[in-house]
């Protein structure tokens, strides 16, 4: 536990993950908290905020603190504040949005810096979400292979056939045309502010290695993807009404569980704009 003067906060794993305590975001922060809530977020990677009750546009509001919000790419916001995703699944629905481990679009020429996802509506049991630190998981690669990777560009799409089927309902209710969009980015990136090493590829996204066959890059790729997600590389955390989760997508990986079937979840996401990985 570590005790800021603005704020509390409370490791919820030995990886990454913490519970950020003395913050309202229906409340406007002064520079000095903002300091040290992004602090607690390069510290340990997704940082959780509980029992909070704000509208879209206050949410929105607090997210510009710490970046420039975005439109999440194909989707559309909410009339009222279109930089407010809903990421909805109903009752009928089987499938759930982004239920693959991943770093959010990673399709983009400049995928964002993170996102923040508050909780509406939860189920009565299940619907948690896993993160993986890539840091982690970058160092505990052998010296061999670390040289390996370096230098290897992943080039990553929106069309990929495991992560399209999770946002299939999102988009039909939604209107969206759905457009196939690529981008390009090292498999090792380095964090802008931190300047740790991180993986950066995902099965959700990664199609191949730059200059390489599909058939060449998945032997290679499906070692990482399995090696990324260690259950030492990870946390997870059950969501309650008014819980906020804020996660750095340049150095994490996160899985939303898909095992509440028959019940409805309800969730308001911001994404903030990123840079080209490094």
């Amino acid at each position: 536990m570590r005790n800021n003067r603005h704020i509390e906060v409370r490791p919820l794993a030995g990886a990454l993950g913490a519970e950020v305590v003395g913050v309202d975001m229906a409340r406007d922060l002064d520079d000095n908290a903002v300091k040290e809530v992004r602090q607690a977020l390069l510290d340990y990677l997704v940082i959780f905020l509980r029992d909070q009750k704000v509208t879209p546009q206050e949410q929105v509001a607090f997210a510009r603190h710490f970046g420039e919000p975005m439109e999440y790419p194909q989707l559309r916001g909410l009339p009222e504040a279109p930089l407010i995703t809903p990421v909805v699944k109903l009752e009928h629905e089987r499938n759930n949005f982004g239920g693959i481990w991943h770093s959010d679009t990673t399709y983009l020429a400049e995928p964002p810096m993170g996102s923040m996802l508050l909780a509406l509506e939860v189920p009565p049991y299940g619907g948690d979400t896993m993160f993986a630190n890539q840091y982690l998981a970058y160092e505990a690669l052998s010296d061999g292979l670390k040289k390996a990777l370096d230098g290897l560009i992943g080039v990553n799409t929106s069309a990929k056939a495991e992560v399209s089927k999770t946002a299939e309902d999102q988009m039909k209710a939604a209107g969206a045309e759905r457009k196939v969009l690529i981008g390009e980015h090292p498999l090792v990136r380095t964090h802008p502010e931190t300047g740790r090493k991180a993986l950066y590829t995902s099965d959700a996204h990664t199609a191949s290695i730059k200059g390489w066959t599909e058939n060449e890059s998945l032997p290679l790729l499906k070692f990482v993807w399995e090696h990324q997600v260690k259950l030492e590389f990870t946390c997870r955390f059950r969501w309650q009404p008014g819980s906020l989760a804020f996660w750095d997508n340049r150095c994490t990986m996160h899985n939303p569980v898909n095992d509440y079937h028959g019940f409805r979840r309800v969730m308001h996401r911001v994404t903030l704009k990123g840079d080209v990985p490094r």
